[in-house]
């Protein structure tokens, strides 16, 4: 998959570990893919893909992976004994190497397993410097490179949620950066994108409007 990226965004960031793309890239799909989960999972497994399976001991990919989804950043010094700090909060940890098919070589698929409910997954590629995007979440396909506030909503087929969810924005003063659907079969991901952060209420006014089956918003 094509990704646009600037010289700018793929310079290398600050950072703990030897590699951009295996470790500040690999935390911080870990963190995004958290914030875009239910926080109460108790089991995550990492499916790594192509160069990510080949290098993620060396590299400290995992060890990256794991801090990202205890929510560090990736200049965290934490992040060297992410596996201890998983282990004391009770979260167990399982790295699997796997082919996503065709997709960028430093790419994990995340499943957050809970004790009560299915799991959620949210796949990723680090494209360089600590660059990211996020391509899939729950199956459904998106391109998302998280430098924006952005909500994410799915809802099975309805009307009126598009014109519903631009009004209750437009209503608050938002500009929209950039809105996408995405259709599965019956099943609707909408992605937008907006040029500041919402305020609060603002959210909870759009959660009771619709009837989303999935709805996160991340700054």
């Amino acid at each position: 998959m094509a990704v646009n990226a600037s010289i700018f965004e793929i310079m290398g960031p600050v950072m703990v570990g030897p590699s951009s793309s295996h470790t500040a890239g690999a935390c911080r799909i870990g963190n995004i893919a958290r914030r875009m989960v239910d926080r109460n999972f108790n089991e995550v497994d990492f499916y790594l893909h192509g160069s990510f399976a080949k290098t993620y001991k060396g590299h400290g990919t995992n060890r990256a992976l794991v801090g990202g989804v205890l929510g560090y950043e990736p200049d965290d010094d934490r992040i060297i004994n992410s596996f201890d700090y998983a282990d004391q909060a009770g979260i167990k940890y399982n790295f699997l190497e796997t082919d996503l098919g065709d997709v960028h070589p430093n790419t994990v698929r995340i499943v957050f397993k809970y004790p009560d409910r299915s799991p959620l997954e949210v796949q990723g590629s680090s494209i360089g410097g600590g660059s990211i995007v996020i391509t899939k979440v729950n199956g459904n396909p998106i391109e998302y490179n998280a430098t924006k506030p952005t909500l994410f909503m799915s809802y099975g087929e309805q009307k009126g949620v598009i014109a519903f969810v631009s009004g209750v924005l437009f209503e608050y003063g938002y500009n929209i950066h950039m809105m996408k659907t995405i259709k599965d079969g019956d099943n609707v991901m909408l992605v937008c994108e907006l040029d500041e952060p919402l305020k609060e209420g603002v959210l909870e006014e759009i959660r009771a409007g619709k009837d989303f089956t999935f709805l996160k918003y991340i700054e």
